[in-house]
């Protein structure tokens, strides 16, 4: 199994100079088994490059996973080549909407109302289906298994793991530790504390021993302070997560969309030194980087 990062970029793309390494397109990744069966990750911008490329090789059976409907993870789908060209199968999977009882496939079809999109989800040429996923499912595309897990966002968030070819791939979509929402000493702080340790701990034995883990780490410790609630990690606390864990390896995504990418190599300077005796491997996602697993 190989992936590649097709976007790494968190809540909107940022093209220009100063984001060329690590890249300005938003999450997007290709997940390829050794025999060349296909697997998408979210449909960021990122995902019109990996269109371009595929028109050279249809048709295709691709099968795109969406952790989450937030634009930066969806806002690619109009533009992926494939969904407009006949004889390609696209299937497009994701979690429900529970406040309009929708399902995924609402998605697509939402962001292409004539309001927004000069073509129609239903004008599309090519086979597409849509499956809802529910909290711990498993799916089997043949060539590979994806199950997934309930994250912590301010949206319904799936992270996906991925086993194909003897290994296995782990990706959080956009994800917050959990919390105690109340302060010591309020009615409910402990009773809450119980539930949070459980869902953290029911993370951390999801992702147990992957082979690779992606994950969004998108604020520092500092910015953190202020943007508790928003729904993404720190660079700190998702390297803590995979070390209790014992991954494989560490690829640290959902770059801030203000960050450059001098600044992402000085944040990345000082976790190796802060970092340099502790038991995990890691580096941060660049985009068009290709990972064999």
């Amino acid at each position: 199994m190989r992936f590649r990062f097709r976007g790494t970029r968190g809540s909107l793309p940022a093209p220009g100079p100063d984001t060329v390494r690590y890249g300005g397109n938003t999450t997007c990744i290709e997940v390829r088994s050794d025999a060349g069966g296909l697997l998408v990750l979210d449909a960021g911008t990122g995902i019109r490059e990996l269109g371009l490329d595929e028109a050279r090789r249809m048709p295709i059976d691709c099968h795109v996973f969406i952790s989450h409907t937030h634009w930066d993870h969806i806002q690619g789908l109009p533009f992926f080549v494939p969904l407009f060209v006949p004889g390609n199968r696209i299937t497009i999977y994701g979690p429900p909407d529970p406040l309009t009882m929708t399902g995924i496939e609402a998605v697509l079809t939402k962001q292409m109302e004539y309001p927004h999109f000069p073509v129609r989800a239903a004008e599309l040429l090519a086979d597409i289906d849509y499956e809802t996923l529910r909290d711990g499912q498993v799916v089997d595309l043949g060539f590979a298994t994806v199950s997934n897990m309930l994250m912590n966002h301010p949206a319904m968030d799936f992270g996906f793991k991925v086993a194909c070819d003897g290994k296995t791939l782990f990706f959080t979509g956009d994800h917050e530790p959990f919390y105690n929402i109340y302060e010591p000493g309020d009615e409910d702080y402990a009773d809450y504390g119980k539930i949070v340790d459980e869902r953290n701990r029911a993370i951390t034995e999801f992702l147990r021993g992957v082979d690779a883990f992606i994950i969004d780490a998108q604020y520092t410790e500092e910015e953190y302070a202020t943007r508790r609630g928003w729904g993404h990690s720190t660079f700190e606390r998702a390297l803590a997560l995979a070390e209790e864990a014992g991954v494989g390896r560490v690829y640290l995504t959902h770059h801030e969309t203000t960050r450059t990418d001098a600044e992402v190599d000085a944040i990345l300077d000082r976790l190796k030194r802060e970092w340099a005796d502790r038991r995990v491997r890691f580096d941060m996602a660049r985009e068009g980087e290709t990972v064999e697993v």
